[in-house]
């Protein structure tokens, strides 16, 4: 059998999408980790299916698989990708908000254009509960001692589990110990995205990501998401915040407590394709 798919990105987060409502797909995890090989498959991030939604009010149903064949309960670029997908397939109206259904939340997009998708990522939660974890504390930072350091972290929820720590340099070769150590520490049930956050000033930060599941990765929407609230939270940032991620820039919007939190950056087509060797 065969699968059809789009291969996509948001500034380097890269995708395969595959219309699951089209085509039968197990889901097996060991097809996804071979799908997602970068020298023997496909190559990705993450792989994006298209389900048939529950809801009468969304266009579709979306679940994100990580590399590694696992599971992730949210990804703001994948939405944006999957908008600009289901727009150019005639299913979402240009400029007309619709809804898309995800394992957590019912996201609403709205496609300006391919290099210009909102996405309404909903209201963040820092309560250590929501991200799994294993806090000394509720009040923000937390302390955990992590790969012989001890990190200050907030922790938030955007649908899935970040951990953010501020640095001043997002280049020190501790980062590269720590970002994986961090995402697979034992505090957090169910690993986390570990983040690493500078601020450059009340309208500008820079981030990194350690993704559970895919590893460092060019950009990261909802931790691009999880950094605006942590750091608005804590009275760092201002309610617009531009993110510089190794891939490229996104756009935050995010009032205060009590609001959802708005992404909005582009989504790149890359080319069509039929992966061959699959046990589908």
């Amino acid at each position: 059998m065969s699968l059809a798919f789009t291969k996509m990105h948001g500034l380097g987060n890269d995708f395969a999408v595959l219309d699951a409502r089209a085509q039968r797909f197990s889901g097996a995890p060991a097809l996804i980790r071979s799908m997602g090989d970068r020298q023997r498959g496909i190559g990705f991030d993450q792989l994006l299916t298209l389900h048939r939604a529950d809801r009468p009010d969304c266009v579709a149903a979306l679940r994100v698989w990580n590399r590694d064949g696992t599971r992730a309960e949210q990804c703001g670029n994948g939405l944006r990708c999957v908008a600009a997908w289901l727009a150019r397939a005639g299913e979402i109206a240009p400029g007309v908000d619709a809804r898309v259904q995800t394992d957590r939340v019912v996201a609403t997009v709205r496609v300006h254009a391919a290099e210009d998708v909102e996405v309404d990522m909903g209201v963040p939660d820092f309560t250590p509960a929501a991200v799994g974890f294993a806090a000394a504390a509720d009040a923000p930072p937390q302390r955990l001692d992590v790969a012989d350091m001890t990190l200050e972290l907030r922790v938030v929820s955007m649908g899935n589990p970040h951990a953010l720590v501020v640095v001043e340099d997002l280049a020190a070769p501790a980062l590269d110990i720590l970002g994986p150590a961090l995402t697979a520490h034992v505090a957090f049930a169910q690993g986390v995205n570990a983040g690493f956050v500078r601020v450059l000033d009340r309208a500008h930060l820079a981030l990194r990501v350690h993704e559970r599941g895919a590893g460092w990765t060019q950009a990261c929407g909802s931790g691009a998401c999880a950094a605006v609230a942590a750091l608005r939270q804590a009275g760092c940032v201002d309610a617009e915040v531009e993110v510089a991620l190794p891939g490229g820039a996104l756009r935050i919007r995010w009032p205060g407590a009590g609001h959802p939190l708005w992404m909005r950056g582009p989504a790149a087509f890359v080319y069509e394709g039929e992966w061959l060797d699959a046990d589908a």
